[in-house]
């Protein structure tokens, strides 16, 4: 959420014109026109809230005025009936502009809720996915001597995968994992738990796979993306669309101390998601499933550290593609194409050969101090000074399906079995191929 007081800040304080700032970076982002009429209806709903809050403190001022001089007149044994009359007319009228001033605070932070993220002044501007810029790459791609197939293809074919079964127990974008596939996605689930806490010193958490909107609306899910989420009819439970949901919330309304900063977490889940809006897209295959299992990384620290912190967890969330010899690239999002919350992401895109092009594997992201002020974390410094906002971080460290797609596509053989990563064999008790 965007900080309004320092939107109204003069320039003269230290050169910088937060709101011209804020509303270039509005307008650099997709969607910039909604953005920025939002924005001019809650700077103009914020004048008349202040408006109100003014009158109502100048008539509470005169209600205590009148009533001082009424203990004065009953004290002097003197009538104060017309005084008495006029200070309940005061109570009722600033009642009354008490409670507009409610209201207007409530549609204030209501318009608050649905504004974006400020991108980082080391975003690139552009209008979609065709202004990221590719800032590294990684791996050789396997040159193969046949057309290779895609992971449905080889899933099916394999008997370890079986979409038709899943259609008929529950519906569309779900799939039975068997076999190798279903030992495989146990399997790098631990393998990703374990070189986060043993290798990258991230503490082990398995949250809640269940939360109340409260928790959504910490992370900025809500109310902007409310229908991508199923709801538990009759209660305030969602299921989670990524445990960054409650990991993030974990510290809720929270102070730390400065000393307790940074903290790290590697959290396992699996995640619901509708996929309201992406219909026609990756019907085939596990790429866009209701529901996968996804290893987190979150990050709370000290707002001088999170770009050096954005970086490090980047790079924990590569080393899993590393371990696993997977080619991938790395993309900084550019404004159009980044993520509500966000001020900087960069996405992960492993090679998959059966689609013979890359497809993100992770998304790690700076939120800066966006979530921790919906959220209300802070921290109080060393220096004894004000409580400040921590700032957030996060990014998959990988998404599982995804991971288990890029090997079957990767280690595929012209026969149709697949190689099992050396770095994986341990947790598929020491085989070496899926036949």
């Amino acid at each position: 959420m965007i900080d309004i007081k320092l939107l109204e800040k003069k320039a003269e304080t230290n050169g910088i014109d937060y709101l011209a700032d804020y509303k270039q970076g509005l307008l650099n982002r997709s969607g910039a026109d909604e953005h920025v009429k939002t924005l001019e209806q809650l700077l103009k709903l914020n004048i008349e809230r202040k408006e109100i809050i003014s009158i109502s403190e100048t008539e509470k001022a005169k209600q205590n005025k009148l009533s001082a001089e009424v203990g004065i007149l009953k004290r002097e044994g003197k009538d104060a009936t017309s005084v008495l009359a006029e200070v309940d007319q005061l109570k009722s009228k600033v009642k009354d502009l008490e409670l507009k001033a409610q209201e207007a605070d409530e549609r204030v932070q209501n318009l608050a809720y649905v504004l974006p993220n400020k991108p980082h002044s080391s975003v690139p501007v552009g209008k979609d996915e065709t202004g990221n810029k590719i800032v590294k790459t990684w791996g050789e791609i396997k040159k193969m001597n046949f057309k290779p197939k895609e992971h449905f293809e080889l899933g099916e074919k394999l008997n370890i995968i079986d979409f038709e079964r899943a259609g008929k127990t529950t519906g569309a974008r779900f799939a039975f994992l068997k076999g190798a596939a279903a030992q495989m996605e146990r399997g790098l689930i631990q393998f990703m738990m374990d070189i986060h806490s043993t290798k990258h010193g991230y503490t082990e958490m398995i949250p809640p796979f269940i939360v109340n909107s409260k928790s959504l609306l910490g992370t900025g899910q809500f109310p902007k993306f409310k229908d991508e989420v199923f709801h538990l009819t009759g209660t305030d439970y969602y299921l989670i669309p990524t445990a960054e949901v409650p990991v993030t919330n974990y510290y809720n309304g929270e102070t730390l101390t400065e000393a307790e900063l940074p903290q790290s977490f590697c959290a396992y889940s699996p995640c619901f998601r509708s996929e309201a809006g992406s219909h026609g897209r990756d019907t085939k295959g596990l790429i866009r499933q209701h529901q996968f299992d996804k290893v987190e990384l979150m990050t709370f620290c000290h707002p001088s550290q999170s770009f050096e912190m954005h970086e490090q967890l980047t790079s924990h969330a590569e080393n899993i593609l590393i371990a696993l010899a997977l080619p991938f690239r790395r993309s900084l999002l550019c404004t159009g194409d980044m993520g509500f919350g966000s001020s900087k992401t960069y996405d992960l895109e492993v090679w998959l050969p059966g689609q013979n092009t890359y497809r993100e594997i992770s998304s790690c992201s700076n939120f800066e101090d966006f979530q921790a002020r919906r959220a209300n974390i802070r921290f109080k410094p060393k220096d004894g000074g004000k409580p400040q906002f921590v700032h957030t971080l996060n990014g998959s460290g990988l998404a599982v399906g995804r991971t288990l797609i890029a090997i079957l596509e990767n280690y595929q053989r012209e026969d149709g079995s697949v190689e099992i990563p050396t770095a994986l064999r341990p947790y598929m008790g020491n085989k070496t191929e899926i036949k």
